[in-house]
């Protein structure tokens, strides 16, 4: 049996590399497909980034990142698997995919962010990919927008990370810059 690629290294790819991943990478059309079927998937994505189906773990690698291709936002704030043939809702407690991995290259104004998601998914943060800080309290819950209505909730040692490098940037109010976009990083 083939062995699967192995996932990158963010930290031995270049920004460059990742641009160039991301821009070469090949999604379904989702935003096109409107079956008539409808029903419940019996998944859910955790608040943690694992997926379930039918009170089970999805332990497969490659199944996540397949059903994570061909998951929508509803107009209604719902989420759905689709395909050309149903259409099936799938419960999100947070957000539907995790950044937990990030590399920075560059400092301040000049800076690049580049992260990879749960799903193994690398994107740049900047005017597509926008990094924006929800509080509820005291607590404090950092998102990417990924695409099309989907976010990556921002892991805790990442956060600290883009936070560490905002503080050592010494902007007040504290702000971390990435593709030439400016990101506070409180509300």
């Amino acid at each position: 049996m083939p062995m699967r690629d192995l996932p990158p290294d963010l930290a031995k790819l270049s920004l460059d590399d990742v641009e160039a991943a991301f821009a070469a990478r090949k999604l379904p059309p989702v935003e096109r497909w409107n079956p008539p079927h409808r029903g419940h998937s019996e998944m859910r994505i955790a608040a943690d980034g694992r997926w379930f189906h039918q009170g089970g773990e999805i332990k497969r690698p490659a199944m996540v990142q397949l059903f994570s291709t061909i998951l929508r936002r509803e107009n209604d704030g719902s989420y759905v698997l689709v395909t050309p043939a149903e259409k099936l809702i799938i419960d999100v407690e947070d957000a539907p995919f995790v950044a937990v991995e990030v590399k920075s290259e560059g400092t301040g104004a000049a800076r690049k962010l580049g992260f990879r998601l749960n799903t193994d998914e690398l994107l740049i943060a900047g005017a597509d990919h926008a990094i924006r800080i929800e509080t509820t309290g005291e607590d404090v819950r950092p998102y990417l927008h990924v695409r099309k209505g989907l976010d990556a909730r921002i892991g805790r040692a990442t956060w600290y990370e883009i936070a560490e490098w905002a503080i050592e940037d010494g902007g007040e109010p504290p702000a971390i810059w990435s593709s030439g976009m400016c990101f506070r990083l409180v509300s």
